[in-house]
């Protein structure tokens, strides 16, 4: 388990190192903005916003190639593909139909599907798959999709499987994050201090978000 982790660890050093770029881009952006509010500031900004508001998906994918046996972009492929099923599957127009609902009545949870967390999830499926079945044999009327070409697929129909799991999971999940941001936003400075300390906590499955949705957007009209 320690070697996984640190494996891990050491691919997830791929995606984030592209966020200093990204940062730097939105900071000049901001800078610039400051005196001179034109195509450049913006042009700037959209630049590096293109890659933050991509971090998820760079989670994926970096994850899925890091993970891999032999590095190969296939597997970040997959990662891709496993990324997007569920993204897609579950952002809340998709859920209004598959519950035969409005819209507006789908759990806000399913608004915030598109994160690290997914992405780290999707990234370690995908190369699992990928070092399972990279060197798979199918019968001859099927040996186009043998080997590599397989993976994908397969990450694909697994993760919708996974989709269906938290179609019914991420809801009480995401509710119980909210429900526990507003109880510390309850004991005012001191809560202050404990959000800091389990935000940094969450940071790395995705899922501080659900916290940043009450202290951040007045989600739950407490008027923080």
């Amino acid at each position: 388990m320690k070697a996984y982790l640190q494996r891990m660890g050491r691919s997830l050093q791929l995606p984030v190192a592209v966020l200093p770029a990204a940062a730097l881009l939105v900071g000049i952006g901001n800078w610039w903005a400051s005196y001179s509010n034109d195509i450049v500031a913006h042009f700037l900004q959209a630049g590096g916003n293109a890659v933050l508001g991509q971090l998820p998906l760079l989670f994926a994918v970096g994850l899925a190639l890091g993970m891999s046996v032999d590095k190969s972009g296939a597997a970040a492929l997959a990662g891709l593909v496993a990324f997007e099923v569920p993204v897609n599957v579950l952002k809340t127009d998709s859920v209004a139909t598959l519950l035969n609902i409005n819209p507006e009545s789908v759990d806000p949870s399913f608004a915030q599907i598109s994160n690290v967390f997914i992405g780290i999830i999707a990234g370690l499926i995908a190369a699992a798959l990928y070092n399972r079945f990279h060197e798979a044999k199918l019968p001859m009327a099927l040996s186009f999709f043998s080997g590599k070409r397989l993976v994908p697929i397969l990450a694909a129909f697994v993760m919708l499987l996974i989709s269906a799991v938290l179609l019914l999971v991420w809801p009480p999940v995401y509710s119980a994050l909210v429900s526990f941001a507003k109880f510390i936003l309850s004991l005012g400075w001191v809560g202050a201090g404990l959000y800091g300390f389990f935000n940094r906590l969450l940071i790395p499955t995705g899922l501080h978000q659900a916290m940043n949705s009450v202290f951040w957007f007045d989600v739950a009209g407490i008027n923080d």
